[in-house]
């Protein structure tokens, strides 16, 4: 096939190139340049898109004898995921940015220029893997990006190829160390790639202002001012501006985030556990939706939080009741969906968090008396 490797200048997405080279495949690099400030340079493992990764990614390219292009999606960058991700903190949900660059950009105005331009896929380093059109885990579950990928649907699933996902991570760095690769060694991306100081809040405060409101607890007492909501998120414990823990001496964790009122409501672990997870633009990744409940396993953080569950598709959305509670369910995140066998690690679907019920439910119910029986 003729492929598109998208190459960010890290050791992933060269040995994916290489991969699809060594298969046959005709292969073109290309590096997106998705910064505002192309000149900015690289701190350790923070940042993205800097003069230093496009040059790492001309190199590989150079080594493994393929043609390289830098193609600019900053502007498509900065509204479809910089812009969003500023949108959803000011309306005190917590987004993934990485679910909707892979979402908007990777997998739709990459993939779009690509077929244009006559390629059949798009090449990337991302660790997971695709057999028969199904999203799989990666073998490397410390690495698994599953998560991320399945905002994708099965159209866009048919134009990608994910070559590490079969590999664990150190083995990656040996065959790109082998292949001559100058990326070998270099550090893994951290922390948000469009926040290179790793300031989060400080970013955010740049662009929302001062937004002040209250923190007040389940029975209504204000316990502080903050600056803003954006500043929070579901589940967080430590800068919360509190004077101390509750009375009881147990620690206080945001449970709630109303951004019409810049309210923060905090409570203790026990406030925080979900039985029901609600979810809009659904997405299943064999691109039938069902007609009947499903039983599942749900994902709501990029890196644990699972439990088994029943999902139901309503409308254009999902309605997930668990067998067991989850903590930390925020409001803009991805909750995804995957098959409850000895494997656990087929994709079957997901949706983007837009609230939850505490409440204990049927399902839940039925789940905890034949744990009993």
């Amino acid at each position: 096939m003729r492929v598109l490797a998208a190459m960010s200048g890290g050791v992933d997405s060269a040995v994916a190139a290489a991969r699809a080279v060594e298969a046959g495949h005709e292969v073109v690099g290309v590096h997106l340049a998705l910064s505002p400030t192309p000149g900015t340079l690289r701190t350790g493992s923070r940042g993205c898109c800097s003069k230093e990764d496009a040059g790492d990614a001309r190199r590989a390219a150079d080594v493994l004898g393929i043609p390289f292009y830098v193609w600019d999606f900053a502007d498509r960058f900065k509204e479809d995921v910089i812009d969003d991700f500023v949108a959803a903190y000011a309306a005190g949900e917590t987004p993934n940015p990485c679910l909707r660059c892979n979402e908007k950009i990777k997998f739709s105005a990459l993939a779009d220029r690509a077929v244009a331009l006559g390629f059949d896929a798009v090449v990337t380093g991302h660790y997971a893997r695709l057999e028969d059109g199904v999203l799989r885990r990666a073998v490397d579950a410390d690495k698994d990006q599953s998560y991320v990928l399945a905002v994708l649907n099965a159209e866009q699933l048919k134009r990608a190829m994910f070559p590490v996902g079969d590999t664990p991570k150190p083995q990656i760095r040996e065959e790109a160390a082998a292949r001559g690769l100058a990326v070998a060694n270099k550090p893994d991306s951290h922390d948000i790639c469009f926040i290179p100081s790793g300031d989060t809040q400080a970013f955010l405060g740049a662009k929302i202002g001062i937004r002040p409101g209250a923190v007040i607890d389940a029975d209504g007492t204000k316990l502080a001012d903050h600056k803003g909501v954006h500043e929070f998120t579901i589940g967080q414990r430590k800068g919360l501006g509190l004077p101390g823990p509750a009375a009881d001496g147990q620690p206080r964790y945001v449970t709630g985030i109303d951004a019409d009122s810049g309210t923060v409501h905090v409570g203790s672990a026990k406030d925080l556990e979900v039985w029901t997870v609600l979810a809009d633009r659904a997405i299943w990744t064999s691109g039938v939706t069902p007609t009947e409940p499903v039983e599942c396993v749900a994902q709501v953080r990029a890196h644990g939080g699972t439990a088994p569950a029943v999902a139901e598709a309503v409308g254009d959305g999902l309605v997930v009741r668990l067998r067991e509670p989850l903590t930390g369910v925020a409001r803009g995140q991805a909750v995804v969906l995957y098959r409850p066998d000895e494997a656990g690690d087929e994709v079957l679907g997901s949706g983007t968090i837009s609230g939850t019920e505490r409440e204990l439910h049927a399902y839940a119910t039925e789940a905890v008396a034949d744990a009993t029986r």
